[in-house]
Parts: structure tokens; sequence; C-alpha cells
């Protein structure tokens, strides 16, 4: 290969774009309309524009990649995660045309990337399992009768994809229809195909998985382990690497089924081996991830393997860098900095990024395609950014994390950093005494922590920060200068005189009895009728925004009054859907 297109955007493109100049190619670009002046495509030698503004248009465009690789004459195609990295059709395109797809073969991934396959090989090899059915699931009455003979709770789970989505979590009888219906649509809208399966859940289960890259001179190696227990809503918050309190024979144990999966498909790239391990030490492969993860740089730090060079090397068909499982040195976190109000259950809150301004150090390393001045999409994912911290030992890790997230700072839209700040100070994430005192497992923000959480000094300063809409101002304390937040009507009196002042600066309460949409997105269907009875906390509609749904519910118990709007509307944040009188 000489020239690699990267399929993607965001800072996985930045990030793939960087190990192909460093290894010698020449990188081209792909573009949104939004993304023209993103910092992936000013990095890039050469970038195309794909003409469209969402992903149906743009990213996930199969000819359009295509063309882009055609008409640059580019020889290679690395699809990021997300997207196209883990379509099967999309590979085998790749190699039809003559081009190099720097990830697994197409029938690996679909072998792999199909759940149901999947585990029928993992089951082959031995691997550790929970049960679930043996193919995809058709009514909900499928579901219902697995249910009835493994018991509850069971997840209901997209077959092809991953990253939580089209993914249900059921636990009493009565969610299974809504559950099963749910997650077959937002699959359909992930991945273009809504099949699912079903699978006992394992509750309070930790989320621990194994990087494995492989090559085509049948090495095959695991690069370590990682821990990505922290979710909200089945999206991976805080990732850790090697994955801490493991016993030796349960990390043995990943190391070995992981290898033994890959070996048998005849893996070829790098990939991710994922599993669910309960309060008890029950140990259940989960699913593979055809592609790179998110996640990837606390192994890449831990373990001294660059991914991304290991996937370009595999694709020109060298041997791997390493040969044998790396023994891990140090521990590394890595925070996603995602656009979304966790005060309000993670809303997504895309608009203007008015200032990024990373934290610097040792054992800091930011991964990210967005600066100051840049907007974040409601079309695409709300992760701006990814903080990875890097220390000898997780204690020191943790202490050098916060002080990075007290250093960094995000302004211009609601981000996680309050959430991530306060996790940190969470007894049962820093595990002080050793594993008995880490608490933390796949529903731990939802469940153990969110009191805590709602009782946030972190959150509620973010939140009066915004409803005050705050100004910084340096002032002189002591002969040491100090930062404070003000409200802009007051920094401008203190700064020009009181007719300066704004007084309508604070931003307008809420109307009594309104419901509005919270983000940007698009309205995915009515839960209530118009001119309904409905009570306070009942579901109103589902919205989609950045790939996720949420459900708005009525905020007062009353006759609710819809607005004139079918699903597919687009909608603004603030824009009203009904009123309850």
């Amino acid at each position: 290969m000489k020239r690699i297109l990267i399929a993607n955007r965001g800072e996985i493109a930045v990030r793939v774009i960087r190990s192909a100049r460093e290894a010698g190619y020449s990188t081209v670009a792909v573009y949104a309309d939004q993304d023209a002046a993103a910092l992936h495509v000013q990095l890039a030698h050469t970038a195309v524009p794909l003409h469209g503004s969402t992903g149906a248009e743009t990213y996930l465009d199969m000819e359009k990649i295509l063309e882009a690789a055609r008409s640059t004459g580019a020889d290679g195609i690395h699809p990021g995660y997300g997207f196209l990295s883990e379509n099967a059709d999309f590979a085998r395109a790749v190699v039809e045309a003559g081009l190099v797809w720097i990830g697994p073969k197409p029938e690996t991934i679909e072998q792999l990337g199909n759940k149901v396959t999947a585990r029928e090989l993992a089951v082959k090899v031995g691997a550790p399992l929970v049960p679930g059915s043996d193919g995809p699931v058709s009514t909900s009455e499928e579901v219902r009768a697995f249910a009835a003979e493994h018991g509850l709770p069971v997840a209901v789970k997209a077959a092809h994809g991953g990253g939580g989505r089209g993914m249900r979590i059921v636990r009493t009888e009565a969610e299974i229809d809504e559950a099963y219906v749910s997650a077959v649509r937002e699959a359909e809208t992930a991945f273009g195909r809504g099949e699912c399966f079903v699978e006992r859940f394992l509750d309070r289960p930790r989320h621990v998985e194994a990087q494995v890259i492989a090559d085509s001179h049948g090495n095959v190696v695991v690069a370590g382990t990682r821990d990505c227990s922290l979710q909200r809503r089945n999206q991976k918050l805080v990732e850790e690497a090697p994955a801490p309190f493991l016993d030796e024979e349960t990390r043995n144990r990943i190391h070995e089924s992981a290898r033994a999966i890959c070996a048998e498909a005849g893996y070829l790239g790098a990939g991710t081996v994922e599993y669910l391990l309960s309060p008890d030490g029950v140990l259940s492969f989960l699913e593979v991830n055809t592609r790179l993860q998110v996640e990837h740089p606390v192994t890449e730090e831990t373990s001294g393997v660059d991914l991304v060079a290991e996937q370009l090397r595999i694709a020109e068909g060298e041997r791997l860098s390493v040969t044998e499982d790396p023994t891990p040195a140090g521990h590394a976190l890595e925070f996603r900095l995602n656009a979304e109000e966790p005060a309000h259950g993670f809303l997504p809150t895309p608009g203007p990024v008015e200032l990024f301004q990373p934290p610097t150090g040792p054992g800091i390393r930011v991964d990210t395609g967005v600066r100051s001045g840049d907007e974040v999409s409601g079309a695409f994912d709300s992760m701006i950014a990814k903080l990875i911290v890097t220390g000898p030992d997780r204690a020191t890790a943790v202490r050098r994390a916060q002080m990075a997230l007290e250093e960094v700072r995000i302004e211009g839209l609601p981000t996680v950093l309050p959430f991530h700040r306060t996790v940190l100070e969470a007894a049962g994430f820093r595990a002080e005494q050793g594993s008995e005192s880490f608490a933390v497992h796949t529903r731990w923000i939802e469940g153990d922590f969110e009191e805590q959480l709602a009782a946030s000094e972190h959150l509620a300063a973010a939140a009066r920060h915004r409803e005050h809409r705050m100004e910084r101002v340096t002032v002189e304390l002591d002969g040491r200068a100090v930062s404070l937040g003000l409200p802009a009507a007051l920094r401008r009196l203190l700064g020009s005189g009181a007719a300066d002042a704004d007084p309508g600066s604070a931003a307008p309460a809420a109307q009594e009895g309104v419901v509005t949409a919270q983000m940007a997105g698009s309205l995915v269907s009515w839960a209530a009728d118009d001119g309904a009875q409905v009570q306070e906390g009942e579901a109103l509609a589902v919205v989609e925004a950045m790939k996720m749904e949420s459900t708005l519910t009525a905020p007062a118990s009353g006759i609710f009054t819809r607005e004139d709007l079918e699903p597919g509307a687009a909608l603004r944040a603030g824009d009203v859907l009904g009123r309850i009188s």
C-alpha cells in the first residue's frame, strides 16, 4: 500500500491518519458537509467531500467511499470503528475493487460479527458461556418462552453490531414486548439489520475484554485485558487496562479462550473478545468486535504495542512485531469526553465547542478530532475526545486522572466532565482496600452510584454555570490569582456598570406543562395518544439523537395534547412536542 483512505471521522480518523503518516503512507480523508473544516480533513494529504449531512448520506454510503478511493488512487481502506467497520458487505466490496481492506476477512466479520454464529464458535472451542437462543428470535413471544425456561433477567441483543446499540435488558415479563420492538428498531437504525437474539443476563457483572491481534503467519497475540464496566445505557464511559482485581485463573481463561476463538475463526487484524464476569466469579463469553475499539489506547499505553501500526503491518502481510502476549507495564485509565448532560440522564448535547483546553503533564494522552471553535453535530456520535491517563500503578493513575480532570476545560456545551470527577471520588471505584472494595459493575451508574451522582457538587456547579450563563474572571486574593465563575450579568455589571447589564440574560424558565425536546435529533415514535390522560412520569414520546434513543416523560398529570409532528420529524433542542393541561 502507498495511499490509505480512512473511512471515518473525528478522533479515530485523526488517530489512524497519524499512524499511517508516521509509517510513510499518503492519507485520504472523507467528510460530511459539517466536517469540512474538521481536524481529520486538515491532517490528511487529500480530502474528498461526501456531499451529505447524515451518516446514511456520507460515512455509511459504500459507493461514495469506494468512489473517493478510486478518484484519489488509494490502494487501502481503514474503516476505524463504527460506521462500516463491521460491515462484511463493505469489506467484500473493498476487496473486490482491488483495494486492501485493513481489517479481518469479510467471512470472518460475518461469522464473528453475528452474535449467534460467534456464540456457536465459542461453544466449539469451549469458551465459558451462559444460556442463549439457538438463533435470532422473530417475535416477542419467543423472548417470553426463553425467559420462562431460563428465568429473568434476559438480554435482547442485535445480532449484527455492538457498542450496546440494539440491546435491551428485560427484568420483568411486562417489559418484554416493548424491549423486543425497541431493540429491533434500534438495531435497524444503527446497523441496517434488525435480527436480535436473546440470552440469560448476568446481574451486576463486570465487563472485561481481551485485545487480540493476529497476522497471516499464524501468530495470535492477546495484547492485554481491559475493564469497561463503567457504562450508561450500555455505552462505555470509563475504561482501564489491565483489567484490575482479576485472579490469575480468570485472567488466564480470558487470554486462552480469546486466543482460541480467534485462531479457530482464522482471525486477521485487531479485534476484541468481550466477557461478562459475575460477582461470584462466573465468566461468560459476550461477543467479538471485529475492529479496533474506542478504548484501544489503554492497551497501547500498558502493552507498548501501537495497535494501528500493527493493523497496517498485518494488512501488508507482515508478521506481528510481538509474537507473545506482552506483560502489562503500569496502569491506564480512559475517560470518554462526551457532549452529554449527566444531570439529565446523559442526554446528548450537540452544539459549539467554544473552548477545548486539554490537560498536560506526565502520563497524559488526549485523542481528539475537536478544537476550540468546532461544532459537535447532532448527526453523529457525542464523543468529543478521549483522555488517557497512565501511571506506574492503579492508585497513581487515579490520582493523576483527578489532576488532569481538574485541569481540562470544555466550554460552550455540557459534557460528562462533572461525572468523571465524581466517579474518581467514589470509594467503590477507587477500591483503596483492594478487590473486595471494587464495586463497579455494568449497571453501577444507574444503581449503586445514582444517589451519589445526583448529590454531586461537580454536577451542581456545572448546572449553575449554565443556568446563570457563567463567565470566568480572574481576581487577586492575598497576592494569588484566582479564577472565579460569575453570572454573565454580574460580570458585565462589574466590568462596565449597571447600564450594560442585560436583564434578560438569565435562561427563561420552562413553561408549566409544556413538553419540549431536550436535545436536537428526531422523533422516533409517540408513546401516548393525542388527548390521552397521562400520569406524571408516564412515557410520551421516543426521540433519537447521536444514535441513542431517549424517552420523554410527562412532567405532570393531565390531558396530553400533541403537536402535529410525525415520526421522523427533525427536532431542535427546545422544540415543543406537546402540552399537558
